[in-house]
């Protein structure tokens, strides 16, 4: 079962947070039928914002990754919401890359680093609020850290890992992020580096059975920390026929009326396999209400 949790430092200094996504990161590779390389850049993507979307403050809350380096794989979209639960997809999600030169997984090279990480929070406003940053990896670990230090002056640590089976099925996925509340010091600074030391891999440590909780008290060995709260994320679609009536209605009139010559019309969800299909009738009707609205 997929599992999150936010620790707290005993001196309110620090809050830390873990989530072993494995069973969501399988659900989204057999999903979108990802190459290995694309399993573990839409699996770290989905991990950032499971963990970034617990931090909104309110259930009508979401939060949406993109990062789109010029790389081969495209862009990779992560919706997440204050439960953890996401969703996502890769642009070219069957592209094959060689490992890179420490032998692991070339992320950096499908996503590229010519371009940007970019956050939008739907936080009720009437304009949701649009972060973005210049690529400084691809790696997406590191693009996250430099995220919220550029845009939200937010000291952050943050690791995401995906291990991939040689059947391409999801081994373990996971991640952590520790972030320095406003009352730290250089202090605490020093205590959390000196913690980060010789850190093992995420993916290490949850192949070795460590729980969420294991994993904020390694990352963070120098602290006394107290669980704030827990939830067991998933990968979840809120795709609906109304939705994508929506979308169809968006397209304008003559666009309808050229889909209804057709015997029919499918179209296929972006994050799930979820297919809806229009009748020429249905396909008139919301040309007919594109132009009552108009």
């Amino acid at each position: 079962m997929n599992k999150l949790i936010r620790c707290l430092s005993e001196d309110g200094t620090v809050l830390v947070m873990a989530a072993d996504t494995t069973e969501l990161v399988e659900t989204a590779r057999r999903y979108h039928e990802t190459s290995k390389v694309c399993t573990a850049a839409l699996g770290r993507m989905l991990t950032a914002a499971s963990l970034m979307g617990t931090l909104l403050k309110s259930d009508d809350y979401s939060l949406t990754l993109r990062i789109n380096g010029g790389g081969p794989a495209g862009s990779v979209i992560a919706v997440g919401d204050p439960r953890g639960n996401v969703r996502g997809y890769v642009m070219n999600p069957h592209i094959e890359l060689p490992l890179n030169a420490k032998g692991k997984l070339d992320v950096g090279g499908a996503v590229g680093t010519d371009g940007h990480l970019t956050v939008i929070k739907d936080i009720g406003m009437r304009d949701p609020y649009i972060g973005q940053i210049p690529i400084v990896s691809g790696e997406i670990a590191e693009d996250i850290t430099s995220y919220y230090a550029i845009s939200e002056q937010v000291p952050t640590v943050c690791a995401l890992g995906v291990l991939v089976n040689p059947d391409l099925s999801v081994a373990c996925a996971g991640g952590f992020m520790i972030q320095l509340l406003p009352t730290a010091d250089d202090t605490i600074i020093d205590k959390v580096e000196d913690g980060l030391k010789d850190l093992p891999s995420v993916t290490s440590m949850l192949a070795d059975g460590m729980t969420v909780l294991d994993i904020c008290k390694k990352v963070l060995p120098n602290f006394e920390i107290g669980v704030l709260d827990e939830e067991n994320p998933d990968y979840v679609c809120n795709c609906s026929k109304e939705r994508v009536e929506a979308a169809l209605l968006s397209t304008g009139k003559e666009s309808l009326l050229e889909m209804a010559e057709d015997a029919g019309t499918q179209v296929r969800c972006h994050f799930c396999p979820k297919v809806f299909n229009f009748t020429p009738a249905e396909l008139r009707a919301l040309a007919k209400s594109a132009t009552e609205e108009d």
